[in-house]
């Protein structure tokens, strides 16, 4: 807090200097502000986490046996988000094993262009500020 209380109001130009140090300050420590979803959206069918799909279920191209995967959404600072697909196991090796373990490999995936995503906006948005 910046007190500017003064009978003469002397102190409101002071309090308004300091404050507006504070804040420099603390914008230059903090993450911008992302557009990526945190939070599930209520529409979706699965409790898995925000950026991941599935398992979906799909039969290839010359193959008799359906394979399962997550589809993972990466997010992209300045472009499209791009998917991955993370291979869980095929009708015939599917266990509960091989879907955490794989479900593990997509919410990593999902981590790290998160976090990749959020420090390509910091420093753009930091960029942004020192070209004016």
């Amino acid at each position: 807090m910046f007190s500017d209380h003064s009978n003469d109001g002397s102190k409101a130009r002071a309090a308004l200097k300091l404050a507006t140090a504070e804040l420099i300050k603390r914008i230059a420590k903090l993450p911008a502000p992302s557009g990526l979803r945190r939070d599930i959206a209520s529409n979706k069918g699965s409790n898995l986490p925000v950026g991941i799909s599935g398992p979906i279920v799909r039969t290839r191209p010359g193959r008799n046996t359906r394979d399962a995967s997550f589809g993972v959404t990466l997010p992209r600072f300045g472009m499209k988000p791009t998917t991955r697909s993370v291979y869980i196991a095929t009708e015939n090796t599917y266990t509960l094993a091989r879907y955490k373990t794989a479900l593990a490999k997509a919410i990593e995936l999902r981590r790290t262009a998160e976090r990749a995503y959020q420090l390509a906006a910091t420093k753009a948005k930091r960029a942004g500020r020192a070209r004016r």
